[in-house]
């Protein structure tokens, strides 16, 4: 399904504005090997990597470019540590805007080359996702920019763009709508990467509205999983704190490396609210459930994409979801996003040279 099937469900665009590349309807995979050996018979995989760009940003992508389209905008300016970046670009791209975007220090080369593919500008600015207080100067910088009448930041966080983030919102929507159809009963768990924590939000939010508009019976808990190195919100959602705080990010997964809240206390709300809890992985941890994706499952996805997973099999390795439940984990993007996580997969994995001869062996 397109996003703007549920176009009555997020932020209204005319018609004629509406920038569509066919965002959505991703698939609900079943877990055949990775669910059934951590004793978790009902685990699903919502594979965001057959998005346009190859990851779930492309829903916010659809519906930011598409309101600034609707406002006479022209030119796009953003922050991204990688998938937001290349999701803009894109629909810029399509939409004829002018796009420029500023990137983490660390974001990988293969999310720069995608992004300037699309003919973005796009700057790395050093320091910006790893110290807090350069992170802090560089969007005063951007939000000043972005409050020219022409120009519209934007960054995938509801503080930042609501329309943008109501796009995203459409992953609830569509998993309402495949678990009525795939799945043996309702969603318990659904458990989401974290950087800044928009996902979470918008998962929240759009099963909120399933339940006002009385599609399913009950939200499930949305459950936030980060890496250690950048415990913005994980640990004060799961001890009870009232608000995330900013780190020093150390971690090395591309695409969660957010050392500011940015939606942070409204994931501790909100998740809080449907009785979701916070979870923190090592990078390790990450990196070895990549592997299992790929080697197991058959799904080809970066580190963050596979960093749900990693906070799913951690809780139930410590008795924290129930061995029955019906859960449901994002995979966020495309293993082709971090070629440098690939390298580290395949480091003892060779690629010979034979000769015609040598297939009898």
């Amino acid at each position: 399904m397109s996003i703007w099937r549920w176009a009555d469900w997020i932020e209204p665009v005319p018609e004629p504005h509406r920038v569509t590349l066919g965002e959505g309807d991703t698939p609900l995979v079943h877990s055949q090997k990775i669910g059934p050996a951590a004793g978790l018979p009902n685990l699903w995989l919502k594979v965001e990597s057959g998005n346009p760009a190859g990851s779930f940003k492309d829903r916010f992508g659809a519906a930011a470019i598409s309101h600034m389209l609707a406002n006479g905008q022209t030119r796009c300016v953003a922050t991204s540590s990688g998938n937001t970046g290349s999701a803009v670009a894109a629909y810029s791209a399509a939409a004829g805007l002018r796009c420029e975007i500023a990137v983490v220090e660390t974001a990988p080369t293969g999310k720069l080359r995608q992004m300037m593919a699309y003919g973005a500008h796009v700057y790395r600015i050093r320091g910006f996702g790893l110290d807090p207080d350069l992170s802090s100067r560089a969007f005063a910088v951007l939000t000043a920019i972005g409050e020219q009448p022409e120009v519209r930041l934007q960054v995938s966080s509801y503080i930042y763009s609501v329309p943008g983030m109501t796009g995203v919102e459409t992953i609830s929507f569509e998993l309402g709508e495949q678990a009525e159809a795939q799945l043996p009963r309702s969603i318990d768990h659904v458990f989401c990467p974290a950087g800044g924590g928009g996902l979470c939000v918008a998962v929240a939010r759009g099963f909120d509205r399933l339940v006002s508009e009385q599609r399913i019976d009950r939200s499930p808990a949305i459950e936030c999983v980060q890496p250690e190195g950048n415990d913005t919100m994980a640990s004060a959602l799961r001890d009870g704190a009232e608000q995330a705080r900013p780190v020093t990010c150390t971690t090395r997964i591309s695409g969660l490396q957010v050392p500011n809240i940015n939606d942070g206390h409204l994931v501790v709300d909100e998740c809080r609210r449907t009785g979701g809890s916070g979870h923190l992985v090592t990078d390790e941890a990450v990196w070895e459930t990549q592997r299992r994706l790929a080697t197991e499952e058959g799904i080809f996805t970066e580190p963050a994409g596979a960093t749900a997973l990693a906070g799913c099999l951690a809780a139930a390795a410590a008795g924290r979801i129930q061995r029955d439940a019906v859960i449901v984990c994002l995979v966020t993007g495309s293993g082709f996003k971090d070629e440098a996580s690939v390298d580290r997969m395949l480091a003892d994995v060779e690629c010979p040279t034979i000769s015609v001869d040598d297939l009898t062996e």
